[in-house]
């Protein structure tokens, strides 16, 4: 009798905790991270930041992206999604929609409207480009829509397409120094997200300015302040200390995208949605999904080797242990779960490259437009070229047909001089991208990240550590390349056991991991594979 107790009471144990899901799922997406940046500085961390999510929760260190463009819009959609640009539609942060003929912006939505005077530009957004459902839309699904999900950014991008379609809300920064929401979430922003803008907490960190948080030596892992391969924050010098006060004055408050202080807006708007719309308090999930997009204004403008790329992570490191701190008390430990991702890695500078010996070079796209327009006017006597956008040449069906000429004949001339650029590595065709096999890896790269009733008729791929950017200074993203795609995957809370691992894993299995560990529904588009390190 008293065995068949001990079954029983097992068993119910067993269901019971099968049922069990964490009261707050909290998403992190730090923009442009590269897994390095966790080794480069760790000496200099806390041991309440990265070091904690480390020490007490479960890393996978060679974790990349599996598609092109790597770029921030297709980065968070991917995350989320479970998938890539070929099936959700965020092919790029803007690109040329070839069925549509004109250029579109990941969330633009012109049937919105914002929600705070003075931010209309800057407001009129929503997910409906997302083609695909995310984690979050399922966990709404699978409660009835009584869990709430938010998503808070300084990009609209970063916090529009994690909250996904059926989101509560997401929270953006604009250049007034307000967070601002769209129609298409609400009819007024919720009390407290006024109270808050009201309250101007941007100038608190405007007038503080950017000085270096630690002394000058600690800085060892960077270049020199003020090198030539990092670019001038609003035509000031690049060298610390920053007049963030003047620079506001003189321009707007978007001026603190650009520095640490956007990432601790991020921290103070999220702990403030927490205690006011009660998340976690419940046993019902609620999901915060957040994305510091500093760093990535930071990497373009600094690079990954300057003092102010360092800088930004020492404080961002202080920024999540203070985070953690108060889910800790708010939430309680052991009551909520936090992945850690990001959404692209970077680039190594260039120029900074090619001084030390590596023939390598930054191409601007402009001159790729032109060098393409000025081949077809000298072959075929006439422009044949509707668009160049991120890789993608887009041709002018009306006037190949109207000339004559045969649309195939007409890619091959453009494929085989494209092969003439010493920047290019490959060059392939609609029809090469949809009939991949996966036998060619930039291929298989290429296609994952290509839409044909929204991309080009040609696609090339840069030589590796050739990049595309409007400036020589800073860097960019968007390649195949792992300097691209090697981003930290970090699992750590709720259920979560402490451990690594350096197997290859791809970014598109966070969203059904996590739906798998909270039992409900995948993203209707993901292929399923989960973490199983952390899924048992």
């Amino acid at each position: 009798m008293k065995k068949f107790i001990w079954i029983t009471t097992l068993i119910f144990s067993i269901l019971t905790h099968a049922q069990e899901r964490p009261k707050l799922v909290v998403g992190i997406i730090v923009d442009q991270m590269k897994m390095e940046y966790l080794y480069r500085f760790q000496n200099d961390f806390s041991a309440n930041g990265f070091k904690r999510l480390i020490a007490q929760g479960y890393t996978f260190e060679n974790a990349h992206y599996n598609y092109m463009p790597t770029y921030t819009a297709p980065g968070h959609a991917s995350v989320y999604t479970g998938t890539t640009p070929a099936i959700h539609g965020i092919v790029s942060n803007e690109w040329f929609h070839r069925t549509l003929k004109k250029d579109v912006y990941c969330t633009d939505d012109a049937s919105v409207t914002t929600l705070v005077p003075g931010s209309e530009s800057e407001g009129k957004m929503s997910p409906k480009n997302l083609q695909s459902t995310t984690m979050t839309d399922e966990l709404k699904l699978s409660t009835n829509f009584k869990g709430k999900v938010i998503g808070i950014s300084i990009k609209d991008r970063g916090a529009i397409l994690p909250a996904g379609h059926f989101a509560d809300w997401a929270f953006w920064y604009c250049k007034t120094g307000e967070f601002i929401s769209s129609s298409y979430y609400g009819t007024a922003l919720p009390t407290w997200v006024d109270d808050f803008n009201k309250e101007k907490n941007y100038l608190n960190y405007a007038n503080k300015g950017w000085n270096l948080l630690k002394p000058k030596e600690v800085y060892n892992e960077s270049l020199p302040d003020e090198n030539p391969y990092e670019g001038k924050l609003y035509q000031k010098t690049a060298f610390f200390p920053y007049n963030t006060k003047e620079m506001v004055e003189k321009n707007d408050a978007g001026v603190l995208r650009i520095s640490p202080y956007g990432n601790n807006l991020i921290n103070d708007l999220a702990k403030r949605a927490i205690e006011k719309e009660n998340l976690g308090k419940d046993a019902i999930t609620d999901f915060l999904a957040l994305s510091f997009s500093s760093t990535d204004y930071i990497g373009h403008t600094f690079g990954p080797r300057s003092i102010e790329l360092q800088d930004t992570y020492l404080r961002l490191d202080e920024t999540i242990a203070d985070f953690l701190t108060y889910l800790d008390v708010k939430v309680g430990k052991g009551n909520y779960l936090v992945f850690l991702t990001a959404d692209h890695a970077g680039a190594e500078n260039a120029t900074y490259l090619k001084d030390n010996k590596y023939t390598v070079d930054c191409i601007n796209y402009k001159n790729v437009e032109t060098d393409l327009r000025a081949f077809s006017q000298a072959t075929f006597g006439e422009d044949l070229l509707l668009n160049y956008s991120s890789f993608n040449v887009y041709f002018d069906k009306d006037k190949i047909k109207t000339k004559g000429l045969n649309l195939t004949n007409v890619k091959q001339s453009f494929k085989e001089y494209l092969y003439t650029k010493e920047y290019v590595k490959r060059v392939y065709t609609e029809e090469e991208i949809l009939t991949a096999t996966g036998n060619d890896v930039l291929l298989d790269f290429v296609s994952k990240g290509y839409d044909p009733t929204q991309n080009g008729e040609l696609y090339f791929v840069y030589k590796p550590g050739y990049t595309e950017y409007y400036s020589t200074t800073g860097t960019t993203h968007g390649s195949p390349y792992t300097y691209d795609t090697h981003v930290p995957i970090i699992f750590y809370g709720w259920h979560i056991k402490k451990g690594k691992t350096n197997d290859r894993k791809e970014i598109t299995q966070i969203a059904p991991t996590v739906t798998q560990l909270l039992k409900i529904t995948m993203p209707n588009s993901t292929k399923g594979e989960v973490l199983t390190e952390i899924v048992d």
